[in-house]
């Protein structure tokens, strides 16, 4: 007796393009979720929390925590939301938008990749010449070097790396490359203007 097979029951292979959409989308997933995550840190701390701080992050900046300090703890809110907005640029890569959005979404995607990755790269060259005795540290930060130059200088450069992955993708499969490139490239440089005027003048 043989056993009949309806059509329904065949497995149909995904295309091909279905993939590579699917596959688009990660890179920008990627930047949301490191976001989000980034954001969590802030929002615990602007509670009063101290909690994964007292051995990763200045002393003096434990203690503004830790004491409620009022304007640091707004600081720490502000930054939690920017750092949620930044989630959000990641999920607008995720797929094509209108003209305006479009512009803004890789704008926002560049600035954000490359001052990540500059304050990243700045931790851990930083840390490296620390740890050469190329640069002094003061006793009371010594014990953060470390931490700069294993987990909050990768971190900086993963968050970096995953913005330009999302916004190159991004750019690559918008309709008008050439104008996403130069709005990509305005919001780069203007993100690493100021990243330098922050390192030159201490502030940041």
């Amino acid at each position: 007796m043989s056993i009949m097979r309806s059509s329904d029951a065949t497995v149909r292979p995904v295309p091909r393009r279905a993939v590579r959409l699917r596959l688009s989308k990660w890179p920008g997933y990627t930047a949301a979720l490191w976001g989000f995550l980034f954001a969590v840190p802030s929002f615990v701390w602007a509670t009063g929390s101290t909690f994964g701080a007292q051995s990763t992050v200045s002393p003096s900046l434990v203690k503004l925590a830790r004491d409620g300090t009022p304007w640091f703890l707004t600081v720490l809110v502000v930054t939690g939301f920017l750092k949620l907005c930044g989630a959000l640029i990641g999920i607008g890569l995720t797929r094509p938008r209108g003209p305006r959005i479009s512009f803004l979404m890789v704008f926002c995607g560049a600035g954000a990749a490359t001052l990540l990755t500059w304050h990243g790269g700045l931790f851990v060259v930083h840390g490296v010449l620390a740890e050469a005795g190329a640069v002094t540290v003061e006793p009371d930060l010594a014990a953060l070097t470390d931490w700069y130059l294993y987990l909050w200088g990768p971190w900086f450069i993963a968050g970096g790396l995953a913005f330009a992955g999302a916004t190159e993708r991004y750019v690559r499969q918008g309709n008008d490359r050439r104008k996403l490139r130069l709005h990509g490239t305005v919001g780069a440089l203007g993100a690493l203007a100021l990243s330098v005027a922050s390192t030159t003048t201490g502030i940041g």
